[in-house]
């Protein structure tokens, strides 16, 4: 079995550990994209329109003979929308044609075989200088991939502690990276949602006693429990290749991953 190197906090070599089965997937994209979509799916907030919007008048059809469209018509005098044409699509205030309706089904499912193996392959391409590079990391000063980091990391509480790891396992580039902002295209910036972020570093431990708290700060970097992993993690968008730091912990649970071919 292929070894990898582990790596202290000071980013130094400290041992060797097995790489797991589970990188030697090949990845496949389309099955990667179609558990992202498919997972993104079930986020969705339902839409609907109130069955009486629109309806909600006296309108009437006149009939024939009056020299007017046959179109209903609110009824009254003396008040601005008297006489008007309302309830129809075409009339102002009126019913929608197609309203959108709260009865849709819009979570989509997904064999569990499939997202198995997407989960695989997204894990996979996370290995892969090839994938990682692609998806626009910078690996020039980063010493292997995949990174795997002693357990020590999950016990620090500190934002600075956990940057300075960061940065001596030569992950200073992409932290840089993900600190720009860009700022959102058309209505959203209104609506709490001005600026857009990138995704970074995701770290991936077993146990969480304090690291949480002590990298939540830090703009683009997510922390996960290595059960908890799923394809928004691993694909964000449904690209795959993150840039994923493992503790040698969770490293070693990738073992009891299923291997699907």
């Amino acid at each position: 079995m292929e070894k990898i190197n582990v790596y202290n906090l000071e980013g130094k070599k400290k041992g060797l550990i097995d790489k797991p089965l589970i990188f030697n997937t090949k990845p496949r994209l389309d099955i990667i994209q179609l558990a992202s979509s498919i997972s993104q799916s079930k986020i969705k907030q339902i839409q609907g329109r109130d069955k009486r919007a629109g309806l909600r008048n006296t309108a009437e059809g006149w009939g024939t003979g009056h020299g007017v469209s046959r179109a209903p018509r609110i009824k009254g005098g003396g008040f601005i929308t008297s006489r008007q044409v309302g309830r129809v699509p075409f009339a102002k205030g009126g019913r929608r044609t197609h309203p959108i309706k709260a009865e849709k089904k819009i979570k989509k499912k997904i064999n569990k075989k499939i997202n198995k193996k997407a989960l695989a392959h997204a894990i996979s391409a996370s290995g892969d200088k090839y994938w990682v590079r692609k998806r626009g990391c910078d690996l020039e000063n980063v010493p292997d991939l995949p990174l795997v980091v002693d357990d020590k990391i999950q016990t620090i509480k500190k934002t600075a502690m956990i940057y300075s790891i960061l940065c001596n396992l030569g992950l200073q580039e992409e932290l840089l990276k993900i600190k720009k902002k860009k700022i959102r295209a058309g209505k959203g910036k209104s609506r709490g949602r001005k600026y857009k972020t990138r995704k970074g570093i995701l770290i991936v431990v077993k146990d969480d006693f304090g690291i949480s708290r002590a990298s939540r700060n830090i703009l683009g970097t997510e922390i996960i429990k290595v059960e908890d992993l799923s394809i928004n993690h691993l694909a964000p968008g449904g690209v795959s290749g993150r840039l994923i730091l493992w503790t040698q912990s969770a490293f070693n649970e990738l073992n009891n991953y299923e291997v699907v071919i």
